[in-house]
């Protein structure tokens, strides 16, 4: 159960590291990248972030792949 903890506090502080990543640099192309879809019609507003999910999961599995090696 200890593992499971240190996991959690390891992620927790990923979290709030790219929390404040992405307060204090707003400029940054996530959520804005080509491949990322956004419909507007009337009220309706459809966000489809397709690239950054990409990116994102790509990103992880490298750092989880580097941190779960033995």
């Amino acid at each position: 159960m200890f593992d499971v903890g240190r996991q959690l506090v390891f992620f927790g502080l990923v979290l709030v590291t790219f929390g404040v990543f992405l307060s204090f640099f707003d400029n940054t192309p996530f959520g804005r990248l080509p491949g990322d879809f956004l419909f507007r019609k009337g009220n309706f507003t459809f966000y489809a972030p397709v690239a950054t999910s990409l990116i994102v999961s790509i990103l992880l599995t490298i750092v989880l792949n580097l941190i779960n090696r033995r």
